[in-house]
This record gives structure tokens, sequence and C-alpha cells, in this order.
């Protein structure tokens, strides 16, 4: 194994404005697919994702927005959302009853299963083309590959 190449801030800053250029074309492909084919928001679409792999399929609130990456009003607006489709429900925490809960339907894990397919290959359709067009993303796409395994 070779060690890494020594910091460059110019580097960095290089490699990194390159991942965020990825992020933005993927997350653009996925949200695209997903709302065409599933009428699901890409947030909608991860929040489904979070519920269904959570025990008991239910997260606190702040649990959910933490994961998404969301403050607490994005988070309420985007499961209000995802209520009135009846892909979720809120309960009141048993202990705690000003902690509220999440809690994925069936309605709302099928659709998720549904839409998964969607997600996956789109996903890698938009890292494959990115990686076809730009030998450095991927390089960077194979290496993050191969360290996830």
């Amino acid at each position: 194994m070779t060690d890494p190449q020594p910091a460059d801030g110019a580097a960095d800053a290089r490699m990194w404005s390159r991942l965020n250029a990825l992020h933005a074309q993927v997350e653009s492909r996925l949200a695209t697919a997903l709302q065409r084919r599933h009428g699901l928001g890409l947030s909608e679409y991860r929040a489904l994702g979070f519920l269904a792999e959570a025990a008991r399929g239910e997260l606190r609130m702040q649990d959910l927005a933490s994961g998404l990456g969301l403050n607490q009003s994005s988070v309420t607006r985007l499961v209000a959302r995802l209520n009135e489709a009846g892909y979720t429900y809120r309960d009141l925490c048993p202990d705690d009853r000003r902690g509220v809960y999440t809690v994925i339907t069936e309605e709302g894990r099928t659709r998720r299963r549904e839409a998964r397919a969607t997600y996956e290959e789109t996903l890698t359709a938009a890292l494959e083309e990115a990686a076809g067009a730009t030998p450095a993303l991927g390089a960077l796409i194979a290496g993050a590959r191969r360290s996830l395994g």
C-alpha cells in the first residue's frame, strides 16, 4: 500500500470542487427520476429509507432531521407531506409526551420499495457517466467503490 499524497490546499480545493459538482449533478438526476417515476422528492425517498431501516419503523423527528441533514422546520414540512400521502404517521413518545415519532406505514414501505430500483439505477448511471467523462472522477469513484467493498 502506498502512502497518501501530502496535503496540498490548492489540490484539495480542486478535488472538493469536483466532488461538489459531482454531488450536485447526481442529486439532480436522482431528484428528477424519483419525481417523474414515483412522485417522490429526494428527501422524501431518503426519509422513507431511514424509517424503513429503523427499529420498529419509527424515528424521533430530531433523529430524522439529523439523518437527512435538515433543520427541524424543514423536516416538519417533509413529514407533513409524507403524512398527507399516507406514507407515515406521527406518534407521541410514551415516555416523554413532548417527543414526537414519525412512523412509516405499509403504504410508505411499498412506495419506497417501488422507488428503490429507480434510485439505484439512476445513481449507478449518473456515476458511470461522470466516471467516463472525467478520468479523475472515474478514479475517485472506483477508489470509493473499492474502499466500501
